[in-house]
């Protein structure tokens, strides 16, 4: 995990020097808090400049609810955590979006940010947008940490593609694309056991 960060930081540091956003394509069960638990530890020690990081996914922000709501099913770690000054899912600059006005607006905002929105493969949902608002832009960054299935506008942008189709029209790919491994929606038989 600690690899994990490491490079997530490295990429939202270099994309916000570049003046770009990370736009990371995120599964709404498991993956998008995974990363919030990331990104608030690299909040809190200042290891990222204070960008805003949006939470684009109302399913994922649902997820987030139940977790804080049921922390019974949590090891006493995590209950700690959530206990703490240092809760994962609430950390300054933290926007969890809530409609689809909001989502739009998010796009008009001319501040580095990382955002992070569904669907996991980019097949649909809010994601498209915000890939079409930064896909032509050389200084931002799509970032991957899930699996892309063949065929899916995921695996075409993970594969550099020239150009991909989005919303009924073709951008160029101009944007930096990197993908990080070790976020697994599936514990291991430790972790299950």
């Amino acid at each position: 995990p600690g690899r994990v960060a490491e490079l997530l930081g490295e990429i939202i540091r270099e994309t916000a020097k570049a003046g770009g956003n990370v736009v990371i394509p995120t599964f709404a069960i498991e993956r998008a808090q995974d990363l919030m638990f990331h990104l608030s530890r690299l909040v809190r020690v200042k290891a990222i400049p204070p960008v805003p990081v949006y939470l684009d996914s109302p399913m994922a922000r649902e997820v987030t609810q139940a977790f804080e709501r049921h922390d019974g099913f949590l090891d006493e770690e995590a209950r700690k955590l959530f206990a703490s000054e240092e809760h994962p899912f609430r950390f300054p600059g933290l926007v969890i979006v809530r409609t689809p006005e909001e989502s739009k607006a998010i796009n008009t905002v001319r501040v580095p940010a990382v955002i992070m929105a569904g669907s996991g493969m980019c097949t649909g949902g809010r994601i498209k947008h915000h890939l079409a608002h930064n896909i032509t832009r050389p200084e931002s960054t799509i970032l991957f940490v899930g699996y892309q299935a063949r065929e899916t506008l995921g695996r075409q942008i993970l594969e550099k593609a020239a150009q991909v189709r989005l919303l009924g029209k073709t951008f160029p790919v101009k944007a930096r694309v990197a993908k990080i491994n070790g976020f697994s929606a599936h514990a291991d038989r430790k972790a299950l056991g």
